[in-house]
């Protein structure tokens, strides 16, 4: 065998094992792929006890919604959504990016009827201003999405208005207090942090230094940012409820979200968290979500969720 026939074999030899690990990625990409489509419908509800109310009240349960991101023809999750009218919950926090299309308000505003009937307050997203765009998923590695510089515009007045008509309390930048079971509850919002649109409008009038009737303040807000997470605890918050995060989206089992899309560390992501900050700390719980953009519908070891909190009697 020559010399030349010889290395015409090695380059045989390297182009079929280029080949076969080409094969194998994306067969393994596929079933990546695959399973994440999967994933993104099995729907489940994770429970969380927390004793936080003053004594001798509770417990009540608040059903935390986030990130549903609907788009039409959604059939299984617009059941599940109906579905859990049935926990029949004495709150509904829903924290925004309800919306992943421009003809989704009605189909979703029905699957949340039931839901309707009990007490409920609500923030927007940024998706629920905006409709979401076809990007490359690598960018969020690269840090948090930015806003388009021609966006594609969501009928925000309307979602809102079918909510408040629905009897749910906007907090969008504003306070308010709600009796719930005999226990006022002092809430305030802010609109979405990720837009930089949060302005914290402190907590509702005649609560501070001046009612000594037992209350429970909640901070209400879509995205994370460790500002707003710092606002609310130096105000003493006695729970904080976000979303946006996704949970990361597409997690590494064992080690969890690579991702939060803001700046809020990747281990909180997800789940029932201490915040502290200047000796202050408050819970925070941060909803997984329960949709993805319509543009990214996969989800890897981090399945959709609701959130139901048992607040209990502080110990």
């Amino acid at each position: 065998m020559t010399f030349r026939d010889s290395l015409a074999n090695r380059v045989r030899v390297i182009g079929r094992g280029f080949a076969v690990t080409t094969a194998i990625g994306a067969t393994a990409g596929a079933a990546a792929a695959a399973y994440g489509w999967w994933e993104k419908d099995q729907f489940e509800l994770r429970r969380e006890t927390l004793p936080i109310l003053p004594e001798d009240f509770g417990p009540l349960r608040v059903l935390h919604l986030s990130d549903i991101h609907f788009v039409p023809g959604q059939d299984k999750k617009a059941q599940w959504l109906r579905s859990l009218a049935d926990l029949k919950p004495d709150l509904v926090v829903n924290t925004g990016d309800n919306l992943s299309h421009q003809k989704a308000i009605d189909p979703l505003v029905e699957a949340l009827r039931p839901l309707m009937e009990f007490p409920g307050v609500f923030v927007p997203g940024s998706n629920d201003y905006y409709a979401p765009r076809m990007k490359n998923p690598a960018g969020y590695f690269r840090g948090p999405s930015k806003p388009k510089q021609d966006p594609i515009k969501l009928d925000w007045p309307k979602l809102r208005t079918a909510f408040g008509m629905g009897g749910w309390i906007e907090l969008t930048n504003r306070a308010q207090s709600v009796v719930i079971d005999g226990l006022r509850f002092d809430f305030s919002g802010v609109d979405d942090p990720h837009l930089k649109r949060d302005r914290f409008a402190g907590w509702p009038r005649g609560t501070v230094n001046q009612d000594a009737r037992p209350h429970l303040r909640v901070g209400v807000i879509h995205a994370p940012y460790q500002r707003v997470l710092d606002r609310f605890t130096e105000a003493e918050a006695d729970l904080i409820l976000a979303g946006h995060t996704h949970g990361g989206q597409i997690c590494i089992p064992g080690y969890g979200a690579l991702v939060s899309n803001c700046d809020l560390p990747t281990w909180r992501a997800r789940g029932l968290h201490d915040w502290e900050s200047d000796g202050f700390t408050t819970p925070v719980n941060v909803s997984g979500g329960i949709g993805t953009s319509r543009f990214a519908p996969v989800r890897i070891a981090c399945r959709p969720e609701a959130v139901l909190l048992t607040l209990t009697a502080r110990n």
